[in-house]
Parts: structure tokens; sequence; C-alpha cells
């Protein structure tokens, strides 16, 4: 049976876990940058790799990054890409 109710839920629980990406790359972003790191270079390193150690520790950054799992990342990068080609 049908239940939209549960569709919402599931489409609300998307964007929750969306902004939460969005926020905490933008927080590493800053902190790399503030350590005078390439964000770039180091995030797509950890993403590749999975070795944290290529996010600085700088104002929690590794520990910050590591809530969310590699694929969720990649997931929000990707479709926030496609919305902005379209």
């Amino acid at each position: 049976m049908f239940d939209g109710t549960m569709m919402l839920d599931e489409l609300k629980n998307h964007f929750d876990q969306s902004s939460k990406v969005e926020r905490i790359l933008l927080e590493v972003l800053t902190s790399l940058e503030a350590k005078g790191y390439r964000p770039v270079n180091q995030i797509v390193g950890y993403l590749i790799s999975g070795d944290p150690a290529y996010i600085s520790n700088h104002d929690g950054a590794r520990g910050k990054i590591q809530q969310v799992e590699r694929d969720e990342i990649i997931e929000v990068l990707m479709t926030n890409f496609i919305e902005h080609m379209k």
C-alpha cells in the first residue's frame, strides 16, 4: 500500500542529510584554507583513499568529515554538480 507520509519522511531525511554534508564540507573547506592547504586536492585525496590524514585536524575538520560516509559526500557533490549544469 502507498504511504505518502513515508515518502515525505524519506524526502525530508534526504534533504536533511544533504544539508548536513554540505555544512560539513563547507566547514572542512574553511579549515583547510585557513591552514594553507588546497581543499579540493585534500578532499579528493580523502574521498579516493579513505585516509583521514588528508584532512587537517585544524578546527576539528578531520572529525567532522568522518561524521558522514564518503559515498554520501560523493552523492551530494554529484547531485549539486548535475543540478548546477542544468
